[in-house]
């Protein structure tokens, strides 16, 4: 390869990506069926197990689950046995990758029996062999969720960030980006768009070992999360939270309202790096924490950073990430929309934040110095001046006039058609006791992820909750465990 980008491993789907069998398993799914598929059936046939398909074809015609999945199985089966055709480029890819030294594995939602076989069909065409395969019976989750990709960069010995997977669904896209893998996606049924590293192409052929190794430019995923109080309020809230942060695609997660314990077990079952402190703030890092940084002795309020190291061809890169809470109170949304304060009001009521967020401002300055590059997470607590012109809100201005850019805004600068509300998921309408109960809340972005621009360049940015939250009072059963959105910004470095 001409290319100095890493290219650890190349990861292959297999179904409608090395060959040609979406549609021979599209066949199958209508035999069993028993009826014509059409473009509505897509998300529960392409790209997901059989046991999927199996639940949801029972769900339509009453018969059991586990006879559907056999009998899936078995008419999948018959037709990869009676023969597979490759894709266009596969078997040139295949082969350029293994005289290139590139290792490949085979990442699959298909069955283990089902993976040998097409195994087989390829080796007999010519094609090397893969270092590694992991197929539905490996994993206790399969597509969209991230653990295949990750079990099959751990059997690798490689970090996603270094890998292409190559794919061919939506399923299977999202299960690669949520492990932190760059993705090259060469849809057979259904289309997609490029976006923040994934690149979409027509067909495998002309690709090469070195266009591979030119998608997996170093970047840096950091997420900024609230979670309420521990999470405890939520059932089943750490299972929730990891898997929040699983799906995330995130590398740095700087967290507020920990609880005390959560950065420390999340780390624990993730087995990632971290740093705790005080009672209320943590970060969570893929990459080694080469420093701690800030008061180690933070309250509830305030601040605390890290220095993390992330490798590359090129040698280490260091970037500090800092995660901060400010006061809630009084709070200007608030003052802003229940009792109508007047601008030159609303800035002056920002004087406790301010001070906290000068005093942030400061560490970071000493501790980075002029050269290195500086993240800047947190819950505020208070509006941004760019979303609402009418009032200079003084937080995210002193941040500015710190030199520190806000990364949704940079990714989404009109806040009419992206407002990006981070407050809140769950409260629709005013949740506490007094003359405001009921009314609507104020949805505002009072979460941020901010940088300084030094070797860090936005490639996406965006605001996430999974499944649907109910409101308040009646949240517990939610699968977002949190009452704030949280915010995950990708960077190039």
């Amino acid at each position: 390869m001409n290319s100095e980008l890493p290219l650890h491993a190349v990861l292959f789907d297999m179904d409608g990506t090395l060959v040609d069998t979406e549609g021979l398993w599209w066949e199958a799914v209508e035999l069993v069926a028993g009826r014509a598929l059409t473009d509505a059936d897509e998300p529960d046939v392409l790209g997901r197990p059989v046991e999927h398909t199996a639940d949801w074809l029972a769900a339509e015609n009453g018969r059991d689950a586990g006879e559907l999945a056999a009998e899936l199985h078995r008419e999948f089966a018959d037709r990869v046995r009676a023969g597979v055709v490759p894709r266009p480029g596969a078997l040139g890819l295949l082969t350029a990758l293994a005289g290139e030294g590139v290792p490949t594995a085979l990442v699959t939602a298909s069955p283990r029996a089902v993976a040998d076989t097409v195994i087989a069909a390829l080796t007999a065409l010519g094609a090397p062999g893969f270092a590694v395969s992991v197929t539905a019976d490996d994993t206790a989750t399969t597509k969209p969720e991230p653990e295949p990709y990750l079990a099959a960069c751990r059997a690798l010995g490689v970090e996603p960030g270094a890998c292409v997977a190559v794919e061919d669904t939506p399923t299977g896209v999202a299960s690669a980006e949520a492990a932190g893998c760059a993705v090259l996606a060469v849809p057979s049924l259904v289309a997609m768009d490029p976006a923040p590293g994934r690149t979409v192409r027509d067909s495998l052929e002309g690709v090469t070992p070195d266009l591979l190794a030119r998608l997996t430019g170093r970047r840096l995923t950091v997420m900024s999360w609230n979670l309420w109080l521990g999470g405890g309020l939520v059932e089943e809230y750490r299972a929730k939270q990891l898997a929040v942060i699983r799906a995330s695609g995130a590398d740095v997660i700087g967290f507020q309202e920990t609880g005390q314990l959560a950065t420390q077990e999340l780390a624990a079952a993730l087995g990632w790096h971290h740093h705790a402190a005080g009672e209320n703030l943590g970060i969570l890092s893929r990459h080694p924490i080469t420093a701690r940084l800030g008061d180690p002795e933070v309250g509830f309020y305030g601040a605390a950073g890290v220095r993390v190291r992330i490798d590359g061809p090129d040698g280490e890169r260091e970037v500090d990430v800092w995660t901060a809470h400010l006061h809630y109170t009084p709070y200007g949304p608030y003052e802003a929309a229940f009792d109508g304060l007047p601008a030159d009001e609303l800035i002056a009521h920002e004087e406790v934040r301010l001070a906290q967020i000068q005093d942030t401002l400061e560490r970071i300055r000493k501790e980075a110095g002029e050269d290195r590059a500086v993240v800047l997470v947190g819950d505020f607590n208070a509006p941004s001046h760019l979303d609402r012109p009418d009032v200079a809100w003084p937080v995210t201005k002193a941040a500015e006039d710190a030199g520190l850019r806000d990364s949704y805004r940079e990714a989404h600068p009109d806040p009419v058609r992206d407002p990006g509300h981070t407050w809140s998921p769950i409260h629709p309408v005013h949740p506490e006791e007094g003359e405001h109960a009921g009314r609507p809340e104020p949805q505002d972005r009072i979460d941020y992820v901010l940088h300084n621009g030094r070797g860090l360049r936005v490639l996406d940015s965006r605001t996430l909750v999974t499944g649907e939250p109910r409101p308040w009072p009646d949240f517990a059963a939610n699968e977002w465990p949190s009452d704030h959105a949280a915010v995950i910004t990708t960077f190039a470095l």
